[in-house]
Parts: structure tokens; C-alpha cells; sequence
């Protein structure tokens, strides 16, 4: 009979808070590593999902930052922009008018119309 004794005191002392402690601490542990995991895969799909999307191909624009097809054969771009004409004491522009770009045309190599590449083989 004394053993009961032994530990109802050792419960009132707070002998068993050791026992909590440890299997929350265990809980959270396990909770942490097992967001972790799924965070990884998350990342593992999205690498995946990326690598088998198809090559871009890169946009053929000019220098004025518009396409290509906004210009003619000699080279006129004919897209509007924005032109400041009336400025401040500062600098800054106060109004602006539509004009047309007169932009020259790029000059540089011409664009890959499509990108080719092979397929990896998994030779395992």
C-alpha cells in the first residue's frame, strides 16, 4: 500500500509533467519534419513541372521595346508613344502627346524562329 503513496506524491510533486513535456516536444518534432517533407515535394513537382515545359523562344524586339511586326520593311516603327512637351522648373514633364516611335529598326542577328533540342534519354 505504500506504493500508492509514492505515487500520489510523485504526481503531486509534478513527476509526471516530464512525461508531457517530452511526448509534445516528440509531437512537434514530428510536425516540423513532416511540414518540411512536404514543403520538399512541393518544390520537387514545381522543379519538375518546370523541366518539362518546352524551351521559349525569344520575342524578336527592337530597341524601342516593340515587336517587330509594328515595323515596316524600310524600318518605320509604327507604334505611338508618349513624348513629354512641356516641362516644369525641375525638369519633370508636365504633359505629354502621342507620336509616333522614330525608333530605327534592329539590326541585330536575326531571332531562331523555334528552338530544337533533343530529348534526354534515361539510359537506367
Amino acid at each position: 500500500m505504500n506504493w500508492i503513496w509514492l505515487i500520489f506524491v510523485f504526481f503531486m510533486v509534478g513527476g509526471f509533467g516530464w512525461i508531457t513535456d517530452t511526448g509534445r516536444t516528440a509531437l512537434q518534432t514530428r510536425h516540423e519534419r513532416r511540414i518540411e517533407r512536404f514543403k520538399l515535394a512541393e518544390e520537387e513537382r514545381l522543379a519538375l513541372e518546370e523541366a518539362h515545359k518546352p524551351p521559349k523562344s525569344p520575342e524578336p524586339v527592337c530597341g524601342c521595346s516593340h515587336h517587330l511586326a509594328k515595323h515596316d520593311r524600310k524600318g518605320k516603327c509604327h507604334e505611338d508613344v508618349e513624348a513629354a512637351t512641356e516641362w516644369d522648373e525641375n525638369k519633370k514633364p508636365l504633359r505629354y502627346e502621342r507620336r509616333q516611335c522614330n525608333c530605327q529598326q534592329y539590326v541585330g542577328p536575326q531571332p531562331l524562329s523555334q528552338i530544337y533540342a533533343d530529348e534526354l534519354t534515361d539510359l537506367t
